[in-house]
Parts: C-alpha cells; structure tokens; sequence
C-alpha cells in the first residue's frame, strides 16, 4: 500500500508497509540447516548429534540475520526468540521420542496374550513366561496406595483452606507436607518396612506394606491438588450457601467438593500415575515372586518395576525387561489420559 504525498515542485510515494520475508523463509533456512549438517556429519565425520548442534545453530543465526537486513531489528529479535522456543521445545522431545521409540520397538515383539495371562510360576514345560502377577500385584498395590492416601489427603486439603486459616496447625501441617513431597522413595520404604517389622516381626512382606510406602508418597500429591482446586471456588458460593442457613460442613459436602470434583479426581489420577513405577521401597517390603498373589495381607507381592528390575538382571531375559517396560507405560498413559477425560468431565459448567 502506497500513499502520493505532494511537495514542492515534485510528486512522491511514500509506502505504508514495510519489507517483509517471503512465508517460506523458515522452511528455506531450516532446509539449509540441515544440508549444512549432512554436510558436517558426512564431510568432517562429525557424530550425529554434533552435526545436527550445527545445524540448530546455522538456522539460529541465519533467521535472524535475514530478517535484520530485510525487517529490521524488531522482526529480527521476534524471529529469534521464535526460533528458541521452537529449538527448546525440539531438545526436550528428541528424548522423550527416543525412550517411546526405543521401548515400543525393543518391546513390541514380546508382547502377546501369552506374555499377559501367565505368570513367571511355571506349571508345564512348555508354558512361556508372563507378567501377569506383576500387573495383579501394580493394580493391587497401587488401589490399595489410594485408598490410603485419598481420604488422607482430601480431608486435610479440607482443613487447610476451610478451617485452618491463619492457623498454627495449618501452617505446620503445610511445612511437612512441603517436607514429604521431596523425600525420597527409599526412605518411604524404609519407614513402611521398619513399621512392618515392630508390628509383625523381621522378615514380613506382603502387598500392603507396598500400599503404606507408596501412600507416603501419594499424600503430599493428593494434598496440594486438592488444596488448590478448593482455593479456586469463589468465596460468594460460601457465603451465599451460608446466607441460606446451611451449616459450614454440608457447604463443604454439597457445594465446595462437587465444584472442585474434577481437579481432585484429576489430581489422584495424576498421583497414582507418579507412584505406579516406583520399585526401590516395594523392594523392600513388597518383595518379588514367581507366583500370581491376589491376597495384599499375606506373602510377598511383585509389582511391574520391580519385575522389570528383576529381568534387567538377567541377559537372558532383557526382552522380557523392555516388553514389561512397554506395558508399564500403556497403563501411566492410560491413567493419563483417564485423568484428562475425568477432569474435562466433571469441570465446572461456564456460561457466557
């Protein structure tokens, strides 16, 4: 767009738009990166990932000196802080792309009903080897980790944001529960398998003392999403229950929890999916065996990590590693994605 602007003696056009780079200008430069890199990698012999640090760094530097000359130094900057977040956002997905890729095809092929429905206990000699005590195990270990952690936490995220205001109480009871969301695993393990050994003597090992450890480290989880999904419910949906004579604890029943429903639910979801792969304190109070053990009170309980540490022990039995690895990560993924489709669910209703 162009404008005549008339001076004295003389008739000139001054234009409105300033010079931009074709639409293709990303995909031309980051098409010389990687010719740049090939280069590098098959010339030179440079490593891969070296050459495609190269790479990265000509498409950083030939962006923005592009756009300098022909944009200016306002589109340059945009073009380069675009091109960071874009290189940031590349470098932290190569390794979560390459772990997926790496199980899937390592665990893939061993992977078939046999290798679901039958346990490592062999009962003929033709009977292949399985998981399926160690899902039995995860399932039980980690539901009975919730039913332990769940009414813990929620009822104390309850007393921290409704009654523990300004409170003594409440701001120790924050501080621990600040100190548990960084202790380590082991530790959770320690502390379940000295309990079990003062109430049941030494050498005890079942499914529950699994489910003890791992609640430990649920709680801290399930206390802080719950915490500050209530702190998001608006003051005036309290006070307006409160206006109509409704006593503070069936506020909290009737109106606060099913407002906050979803992120709660969203947030054990979420906690169940972090403890599910621990394997350091189910090593020690849950223990590891060949048989499927349905019963959480008695004899030891093998849950997937602690089979796939096991496998990872043997050379013989590498593949069977990656295949129980592979189905580990189906089930956080599933609880994942549950979490999603539970918290979109039960999310409060916005109207315009």
């Amino acid at each position: 767009m162009s404008v005549d602007v008339a001076k004295p003696g003389t008739r000139g056009t001054v234009s409105l738009t300033a010079p931009r780079l074709p639409r293709e200008a990303p995909l031309l430069v980051g098409v010389g990166a990687v010719a740049v890199a090939a280069l590098v990698w098959l010339l030179l012999g440079w490593p891969l990932v070296g050459s495609a640090v190269v790479g990265g760094l000509v498409f950083l530097v030939a962006l923005p000196a592009w756009s300098r000359v022909v944009e200016g130094r306002r589109s340059a900057t945009d073009r380069l802080m675009t091109a960071l977040i874009w290189t940031t956002f590349v470098v932290a997905m190569v390794p979560l792309v390459s772990l997926v890729a790496t199980v899937v095809t390592k665990g893939a092929p061993v992977v078939n009903r046999e290798f679901l429905t039958y346990s490592l206990f062999s009962t003929g000699a033709e009977q292949p080897p399985g998981i399926y005590h160690a899902i039995m195990g995860t399932l039980i270990i980690t539901v009975g980790a919730a039913i332990i952690s769940v009414p813990v936490g929620v009822l104390a995220a309850i007393y921290l944001v409704e009654y523990g205001k300004r409170n003594q109480l409440a701001r120790m009871v924050t501080f621990l529960v600040d100190v548990m969301t960084g202790i380590p695993s082991i530790v959770a393990g320690l502390f379940a398998f000295a309990l079990f050994t003062v109430l049941f003597g030494p050498g005890f090992q079942a499914g529950i003392g699994g489910s003890v450890a791992l609640s430990l480290l649920m709680i801290p989880i399930v206390v802080r999403a719950t915490e500050e999904m209530l702190r998001l419910v608006p003051d005036d949906l309290r006070e307006a229950s409160y206006a109509l004579g409704t006593p503070k604890w069936r506020t909290i029943v009737k109106v606060v929890l099913p407002t906050t429903i979803g992120g709660i639910i969203t947030g054990v979801t979420l906690a169940v999916a972090r403890v599910i792969g621990e394997t350091a304190p189910l090593l020690l109070i849950a223990g590891l065996a060949a048989r499927t053990n349905t019963d959480p009170f008695s004899g030891a309980m093998t849950t997937l990590p602690v089979q796939i540490y096991s496998f990872n022990s043997r050379q013989e039995t590498l593949d069977l590693a990656w295949g129980a690895a592979l189905v580990l990560i189906v089930i956080v993924l599933a609880l994942n994605l549950v979490a999603r489709v539970i918290g979109k669910i039960f999310a409060p209703k916005t109207g315009n």
